[in-house]
């Protein structure tokens, strides 16, 4: 293991993904900050934007084109979607990419181009990136240039699901998510829609049948079940800040049952440090995870038989985004995987 600390640059610094990158990496005793940009907080100390920084030595908000890149070795890129496959196309090849937006994420170019809008603009490096789920691309994640952090949805989906369907437990046809997230997942710009009188005191469904992260998850369930998949996603916004829940029902295959799925799921998880199934019949709380890179993941048996109920809970924000990011980091410059992200949920 290297213990020379790693220059890095965090783009995107001003929003909710990378202001949680910086309470990361500032603890993390391999890492020096030497670049935060904002775009439209340039000039500004971190300390302006967020006031919890105020205690740090932290450079000042500058725009990227005024980043030094030959004094950093990773940028972690915590950009809106649609900005940083130009961004990184333009950054020179020894700097390694950690890319916390949707850019990189989907492996066909005309996938993407569909379900966003305009054409793929760094297609010469998408063949390069690597999906950023940790505990299933490890070994690629390692030596990968450019990885593509999963989607907050995607994260606590995948998950439970991708054991399940490699050992043909559940049927790939019959998956349907109900999905629920912190108001922190739509991000920090300013939206009627995420003013407190919208949000508070109510719960509601977006994206219904068309949300974005909905052919990321079947790009990697399909991987898992050899067919191509199409699943029923709903997201839903919560008012709270943070965490996230998702409820997954599912229908046995080969004459599985819940108990076995929580079988496979135990087995598959157990060396894991972030991933934790919780014993059968108990489900998990987005309480319980928050502040914290940990999964819980929970499996409950239904009266009728054939079919379970699978809820995992991740903090959106961390496993769901940047404490992903850190993790897959640290597999990329050879440091234990946990660095920096050891830190237990917070409660109450």
């Amino acid at each position: 293991m290297s213990t020379k600390k790693t220059r890095v640059a965090i783009l995107g610094a001003s929003g909710y993904t990378g202001a949680e990158l910086v309470r990361l990496l500032a603890r993390h005793p391999y890492v020096e900050i030497v670049a935060l940009t904002g775009d439209r907080k340039a000039g500004e100390s971190m300390a302006d934007v967020f006031g919890q920084f105020a205690v740090l030595n932290l450079p000042k908000l500058i725009t990227i084109k005024e980043v030094d890149w030959s004094n950093v070795d990773a940028a972690f890129c915590a950009l809106p979607h649609a900005t940083t496959q130009a961004v990184v196309r333009e950054l020179p090849a020894h700097v390694r990419v950690i890319d916390i937006s949707a850019d990189f994420r989907l492996e066909n170019p005309e996938t993407y181009r569909d379900w966003y809008a305009h054409e793929h603009q760094a297609l010469e490096l998408q063949k390069h990136a690597v999906y950023g789920l940790t505990e299933f691309y490890r070994d690629r994640i390692k030596s990968a240039r450019i990885v593509a952090c999963p989607g907050c949805y995607p994260t606590a989906a995948l998950l439970p699901l991708l054991p399940l369907l490699e050992q043909k437990l559940i049927d790939p046809d019959e998956i349907i998510i109900d999905a629920k997230s912190g108001v922190s997942g739509a991000g920090r710009g300013e939206k009627q829609a995420n003013l407190h009188t919208e949000v508070s005191e109510g719960i509601h469904a977006y994206g219904v049948g068309k949300h974005r992260h909905m052919p990321e998850i079947e790009q990697e369930l399909a991987k898992a079940s050899g067919q191509k998949m199409s699943i029923t996603f709903t997201p839903h916004l919560m008012p709270m800040n943070r965490g996230m829940l998702n409820t997954i029902y599912v229908r046995a295959k080969n004459s599985a049952t819940a108990e076995r799925m929580h079988g496979a799921l135990a087995q598959r998880y157990g060396g894991e440090a972030f991933v934790h199934v919780m014993p059968f019949g108990q489900t998990p709380q987005t309480r319980h995870v928050r502040g914290s890179n940990h999964c819980f993941i929970g499996v409950v048996g239904e009266a009728r038989a054939g079919r379970a109920t699978l809820i995992a809970a991740i903090d959106n924000l961390t496993k769901g985004a940047s404490g992903q990011g850190v993790q897959n980091f640290n597999l990329m410059f050879g440091y234990p995987e946990t660095t920096g992200i050891d830190m237990l949920p917070l409660f109450p």
